[in-house]
């Protein structure tokens, strides 16, 4: 198993497949949690497309269907959409709520997974 996908893409995952995909993959797994409904999900899966493919080896990214996989949704209390979470070896590190451009997207992403280190 590689340490994050290298083909850039953001494939989509179930409530069957959140685990394997997500949990027990290790290194960083941005999960994207949206609905056909929804506009700001549709608003930011571009961006999540062109970090995808600019950050293939170092960043997975995922996405699920929240309407259609309720578990996982209700698992990590996702309340609003889209909300993004950034796992690391299995575990949340940082919940991102909300559209947002690709360059404070990818600063915040920067900012979870590069913490400044004590000095």
């Amino acid at each position: 198993m590689t340490t994050a996908d290298v083909t850039g893409e953001v494939l989509a995952v179930t409530d069957e497949t959140f685990r394997a995909e997500v949990l027990e993959r290790p290194g960083p797994v941005l999960v994207d949690f949206w609905a056909q409904w929804c506009p700001p999900c549709h608003m930011i899966a571009p961006v999540l497309a062109q970090l995808a493919a600019e950050r293939a080896g170092s960043l997975t990214i995922r996405k699920i269907n929240n309407d259609e996989n309720p578990l996982t949704g209700r698992d990590y209390q996702v309340m609003s959409l889209p909300t993004l979470i950034l796992f690391r070896d299995g575990r949340p590190i940082r919940t991102i709520v909300g559209a947002r451009p690709k360059a404070r997207l990818a600063a915040e992403l920067d900012d979870a997974l590069n913490p400044p280190r004590p000095q």
